[in-house]
């Protein structure tokens, strides 16, 4: 049974085929993720994607100018409320059950994910960018691991992810530096895959996703999984499991049906089974 779902508050959901696209909607504050629901809606949407087999492909973007500001500054400044208030320990659980579960969420989210970065990404916006598989940016796109700049660390994972997307050197200069990259420095050092112009970001995310939810929705899934767990296994144990997900493939209808498709020369149909 397909389960519906969830409704949100501060982003938008849209579906085509088996393409989800989840827009960040609160432009009024460049798309902020701590002062918002934001990040909370992100680990909804992730949740019900690894529930709903129908959906192949994730698309996250930006209404407005921005892609996502990361977090408030303003309520950096008053320790009374908001976001960042109280002693250290309500900080840290603040964050452990704030946008810490939403990197956690977008780390077990069975489908690959497509950033199409609209415009800057910055601080916990562009580690978000960081967690999809990948980036599309605008030519208007820029990014920057900057919270040096305000006196703090990258508190959800932003550490973790660079230096796996970009080498440790490169992740070591920007977040050292906190320095803005605009959009073709970000294409040279490999944060973005390709650039396009502000009006086709949103149909080459979408032609994209396409060509991956275009696969057998159950071998897609498996090989976002291999992928993950390729990143903290030995070669052994990792080739194991390769085995064991290899011997579920081969029993699923659509890999027969991709194998008789290409032997006759005809585009196959897949049923996700």
């Amino acid at each position: 049974m397909p389960q519906p779902p969830p409704e949100l508050i501060d982003s938008r959901l849209d579906l085509e085929g088996r393409v989800a696209t989840l827009t960040l909607g609160r432009h009024d504050v460049r798309n902020e993720l701590t002062g918002t629901k934001l990040a909370a809606e992100i680990v909804e949407v992730a949740d019900w994607i690894n529930r709903e087999e129908g959906v192949s492909a994730l698309i996250i973007t930006g209404e407005g100018s921005s892609f996502s500001a990361g977090g408030n500054v303003k309520h950096m400044l008053n320790r009374e409320q908001g976001s960042f208030a109280g002693d250290v320990y309500t900080v840290q659980n603040r964050y452990r059950q704030g946008i810490q579960r939403m990197a956690l969420a977008m780390h077990r989210l069975e489908v690959p994910a497509i950033a199409a970065v609209n415009g800057p990404a910055v601080g916990a916006g562009f580690d978000l960018a960081c967690m999809c598989d990948i980036r599309l940016g605008s030519t208007e796109a820029k990014v920057g691991e900057t919270f040096v700049n305000l006196g703090i660390i990258p508190g959800d994972g932003g550490g973790w992810l660079l230096q796996r997307l970009v080498g440790y050197q490169r992740a070591a200069e920007m977040t050292f530096s906190g320095r803005i990259l605009d959009a073709g420095e970000a294409l040279s050092v490999g944060i973005f895959l390709e650039l396009t112009e502000p009006d086709t970001l949103i149909p080459r995310a979408r032609e994209l996703a396409a060509t991956f939810a275009a696969k057998p929705p159950r071998s897609v899934r498996l090989t976002k999984r291999l992928l993950k767990a390729a990143q903290k296994m030995e070669m052994p144990e990792y080739l194991e499991l390769c085995a064991v997900m290899q011997g579920i493939c081969h029993n699923t209808e659509d890999h027969l049906e991709a194998v008789s498709a290409f032997l006759e020369k005809r585009p196959p149909s897949f049923q996700g089974r």
